[in-house]
């Protein structure tokens, strides 16, 4: 096949074994790679993401489209593990990418990534202060208004007056704090990962544990509503479109491979954190979803961001409601550093190939981690969690992560036929089934999102042509080697 600039899978084996002080530190083991998936999927998401779903589309059935969107996962996560395995470098998608359909689609998903990571965490930033101020407010500890908004929000006082914001100093101070541990090493973050990753998991497993007793069958009746004779409410239309929204909970589990180049035996435990993640959570959400639903009526979660809280006051543990914004707390401080982590690492990765300017990989000589690239994000990110109203940055969806799901999936697929003899420690099984189910039901998720998200991505990825047309075809290391 047209060679299209592609990276030399030599280069990529050779990057993955050196050692040095240019280099990313080797620290990370398979349960702490389960970990990070765990830390980046089990968020926000599932505390806000499943009750719209059910209340909006599939009703108690949502259980069902966890199941959908998980096939979907799977099938992509099998390909990410065999190519994780095999190529265990820095920059995820991105590196698989550029080794298989060359540098132009590389830099697609490389900077499509990062859009996802950035905003992203500075979506979940925002939200992060909007609870603190909420859980503040329950021990009647009320900040200033003026420091928990921004400059394009306003706020009402308890006598009626009305305030602009200044900044949200909560969302930019806890995205310091995340790129701060970050800096230090990912032994660092991965400890406190693993630490946050055990309450949340705790406040799950308690809340399903408590409320199984409480559940009134009557609101798992009919298990699948009817549909309203608009495409995606309810029925099996509403069953699909709810996985396209429950779908964005599992964003998280994908960034396990972009910490390969920082995982001890990566031959053996990235296979294990990514399919290991993806399966306990999976687990989680079905049983979380099964006791929500049938806490409450589902049409009582529609129009509520906060649906356990609904669900718990049809249990005698009304003291559980705190917990839980506790573990929301929690899960969006793990959300924020595994975004955080993952898009300095596909910068690194994209600056050691020349893209971006040396900066993006200059690693630290005490910590060994990107240490620049994570103060430039912090400062971007941060700016944009102070200053930006969330409903400008937007809830982040999951159209960039499916678009790089495709192209993995296509990747595994075409280095089959084009590299058959390289050695694959762990192998996707059933190419090209696997693969093709892969991509069928990604881009059939895609399709479910709205048009806006399509916009959004069209506009950032015209931004991205321009600096790769501009820096990045000129500086290429693979380019300049032909």
């Amino acid at each position: 096949m047209p060679n299209y600039f592609r990276k030399p899978l030599g280069w990529l084996l050779q990057e993955s074994g050196q050692e040095g002080t240019h280099t990313l530190k080797r620290t990370l083991s398979a349960f702490q790679l389960v970990t990070l998936g765990i830390g980046g999927i089990i968020g926000a998401g599932l505390f806000s993401l499943s009750g719209l779903a059910a209340a909006n589309h599939a009703g108690p059935a949502v259980t069902l489209s966890f199941v959908v969107a998980a096939i979907g996962c799977a099938f992509s996560g099998l390909c990410y593990a065999e190519f994780a395995a095999m190529i265990p470098v820095a920059g995820s998608a991105y590196t698989y990418a550029y080794a298989t359909m060359g540098e132009m689609i590389a830099w697609i998903i490389g900077w499509d990534l990062v859009l996802e990571f950035s905003v992203g965490a500075a979506t979940v930033a925002i939200s992060w202060s909007n609870y603190l101020v909420k859980f503040l407010a329950s021990y009647n500890i009320y900040l200033p208004p003026q420091l928990v908004h921004s400059p394009f929000e306003t706020a009402q006082l308890a006598d009626g007056s009305v305030v602009h914001g200044i900044l949200n100093l909560p969302a930019a101070l806890v995205v310091v704090a995340m790129s701060a541990i970050l800096i230090r090493g990912t032994r660092g973050s991965a400890l406190w990962n693993t630490i946050v990753v055990a309450l949340k998991v705790g406040v799950v497993v308690l809340f399903i544990a408590l409320g199984w007793r409480y559940i009134q069958p009557a609101n798992l009746v009919p298990y699948v509503p009817a549909n309203t004779g608009v495409f995606g409410e309810f029925g099996w239309s509403g069953i699909l479109r709810g996985a396209g929204v429950v779908f964005f909970v599992y964003l998280g589990f994908d960034i396990i491979s972009a910490a390969a180049q920082e995982t001890k035996n990566p031959k053996r435990n990235m296979p294990i954190g990514i399919l290991g993640s993806l399966l306990v959570c999976t687990i989680l959400f079905i049983l979380f979803a099964h006791v929500m639903t049938g806490l409450a009526p589902y049409q009582e979660f529609k129009g509520n961001a906060a649906p356990v809280a609904v669900a718990i006051a049809y249990t005698p543990y009304t003291w559980l409601g705190q917990l839980i914004i506790i573990a929301i707390l929690i899960g969006y401080t793990s959300v924020i550093l595994v975004d955080l982590l993952g898009q300095t690492r596909v910068f690194y990765a994209m600056s050691r190939d020349g893209l971006l300017p040396k900066i993006f990989s200059d690693i630290h000589p005490r910590f060994q981690t990107p240490w620049r690239s994570n103060i430039l994000f912090c400062i971007f990110v941060g700016l944009f969690a102070a200053f930006v109203p969330i409903r400008v940055v937007g809830e982040m969806t999951s159209i960039g992560t499916l678009l790089a799901f495709v192209i993995v999936c296509a990747g595994v697929w075409i280095m089959r036929y084009s590299l058959p003899d390289v050695p694959r420690p762990f192998k996707t099984p059933w190419v090209p089934f696997v693969p093709i189910m892969g991509i069928v039901t990604c881009l059939g998720m895609m399709l479910f999102l709205p048009w806006d998200t399509w916009l959004r991505l069209i506009v950032w990825m015209a931004l991205g042509m321009a600096i790769y047309y501009g820096y990045g075809r000129k500086h290429s290391r693979v380019r300049k080697s032909h």
